[in-house]
């Protein structure tokens, strides 16, 4: 647990500089980093599984991704880098299975070829595209509190239902997936992220003027008067957002137990590895962009 704690502190204040302070390139290629370090753990999972991957393609791929969304950030016109990012994704998530499909028809042994093709396209899909997703929401006006507000969310929600189920936990949520998972803590989870979140909201201005005066952000990247939304419609948000995190840590616990391994990796003391790490917000930041992107097109 100290270690555990000892890395949360290190870590969280790095990544909120990195968030706020760090150029749009930069940001593009660490969250590239972070993905391409989780992809590698999520493949070598799947060896459990008896797939034998295509994991120098599978990198080469989502590097060449994130190179496309580095050039694409250096756009000075938001929306003409936003367009092109978001073209160039349902691009290559559309060209990944005929890629990864095509590699593997070289195979030897044919009956390896698709599931290798299959988890290099979920991997894709599942790591490489949330990053890429997180680096976007920064890049929106007001990007720096809605980046700041996923990951309060998140970390919130986290918090609470490991102290609130380890505490007053009584009815297992998953057992077979998640044995020390509770509805308790999954309620309790659900109420920080909205207690987070609208306190982050309720306060964004007074927090986007001191971020200001400090020189960790510009203008545009803070929230300003009529910028702020409504409470309410922040409160719902919250929910969805915390109910996809948890689906998230829950989707990689599945995918843990099925290799029958603890952790991803252990990379992060006392926290496994980056998959481990980033699995609820790669459920999470798809939501937030989709709310983030239906608002700016009202």
């Amino acid at each position: 647990m100290i270690q555990r704690i000892a890395t949360a502190l290190v870590l969280i204040p790095l990544v909120l500089l990195l968030v706020l302070k760090a150029p749009a390139y930069v940001l593009v290629m660490v969250a590239g980093a972070v993905a391409l370090l989780a992809i590698g753990e999520f493949l070598k999972l799947t060896t459990s599984y008896q797939v034998q991957p295509l994991t120098g393609l599978t990198y080469g791929f989502a590097a060449l991704y994130f190179v496309f969304v580095v050039i694409a950030s250096g756009s000075a016109t938001v929306l003409v880098e936003s367009t092109s990012v978001i073209y160039g994704t349902v691009l290559a998530a559309a060209l990944a299975p005929f890629l990864f499909l095509t590699a593997a028809m070289r195979r030897s042994d044919l009956a390896t070829g698709y599931p290798a093709a299959a988890a290099s396209t979920f991997a894709f899909g599942y790591i490489a595209i949330p990053m890429a997703l997180l680096v976007e929401i920064r890049r929106q006006p007001a990007g720096a509190i809605w980046v700041i507000y996923t990951l309060l969310a998140v970390w919130a929600g986290d918090i609470f239902a490991y102290f609130v189920g380890k505490a007053l936990g009584r009815h297992r949520m998953s057992p077979r997936i998640s044995p020390k998972k509770t509805w308790e803590g999954a309620l309790a989870s659900i109420l920080a992220s909205v207690i987070v979140g609208v306190v982050c909201f309720e306060h964004a201005t007074q927090l986007s003027r001191w971020l200001l005066q400090v020189g960790l952000i510009d203008a545009r990247s803070g929230m300003f008067g009529l910028e702020q939304p409504h409470l309410w419609p922040v409160a719902g948000l919250s929910v969805v957002v915390n109910i996809a995190a948890q689906l998230g840590d829950l989707v990689e616990s599945l995918i843990k137990r099925g290799a029958g391994v603890k952790d991803s990796g252990a990379i992060l003391p006392g926290h496994g590895g980056m998959l481990d790490r980033i699995d609820a917000m790669l459920f999470a930041v798809p939501v937030v962009w989709a709310f983030r992107a239906w608002q700016l097109m009202q």
